[in-house]
């Protein structure tokens, strides 16, 4: 005897929440493509040689995953370096090349860039004609880069949503403080993979196809369950509701 099959309707979007965030116990107010702004924090070539927790090809390909999202989803981004001039080095060639259109916010001197007053004005100006406040945070070090400005923005009131493990660090106790920061301050702290799933939603939306480059591409654990599932297509064995599946 087979087991009944129920599908949901592919007509179905996705439900929000019964309880207004403003009178939940537990307030979840999640990032969305159109509620959210990306900052990159010195991202930079001398700064990433120095890295020690989280391998340097795991980080790179994190940062790079998230900021395919970013262009996948239409998320605006904010890029920024510091005393790129020196010993820091300039951000690194490939996320320049993902944002060729985009501005390089290069700070000099000011370590936590929300303290920046050219940086904050970009951000703000965002803010403002967009209306966005949910600000998502990869930092080039965890306790600095990342940590910095995501206390401040909590003290005016963004929701944060640092992603640390496109975040690197120099020792795991600097990764353990700036995590214990962090979460004290409320901020989310979230991965590339499970923030990149949240802001997709549903993978009804139009965005999914180019929403395929970043896992593939960059998440390669789950990309090589999509790469093993379309190089096995036609020998599945559930019936594909989409018809993508001949």
């Amino acid at each position: 005897m087979s087991n009944k099959e129920i599908i949901s309707n592919l007509n179905d979007g996705s439900l929000k929440n019964k309880v207004p965030v403003e009178k939940s116990a537990a307030p979840y107010s999640k990032p969305t493509p159109e509620n959210s702004i990306i900052l990159f924090i010195d991202h930079q070539i001398g700064l990433l040689s120095s890295i020690r927790v989280q391998g340097l090809s795991d980080l790179k390909n994190n940062v790079l995953g998230l900021a395919q999202t970013a262009k996948a989803l239409n998320i605006p981004v904010l890029i920024s370096s510091s005393n790129a001039q020196w010993q820091n080095g300039d951000t690194i060639p490939e996320l320049k090349a993902i944002f060729s259109d985009q501005p390089i916010y290069r700070r000099t001197g000011i370590i936590n860039a929300y303290e920046d007053p050219t940086f904050r004005r970009a951000l703000e100006k965002i803010v403002e004609e967009t209306g966005r406040n949910h600000i998502i945070v990869s930092g080039v070090t965890i306790g600095t880069c990342c940590t910095f400005p995501t206390l401040s923005m909590r003290n005016d009131g963004y929701q944060v949503f640092p992603v640390i493990d496109a975040c690197g660090g120099w020792n795991q106790m600097e990764f353990d403080a700036a995590i214990s920061r962090m979460t004290n301050a409320g901020a989310e702290l979230v991965t590339i993979f499970s923030l990149a799933c949240e802001l997709q939603e549903d993978w009804k939306k139009e965005s999914a196809n180019a929403m395929f480059t970043p896992f593939t591409s960059y998440m390669s654990e789950y990309g090589y369950v999509i790469n093993n599932y379309w190089n096995n297509a036609n020998q599945h064995s559930v019936e594909d509701p989409f018809g993508t599946v001949k």
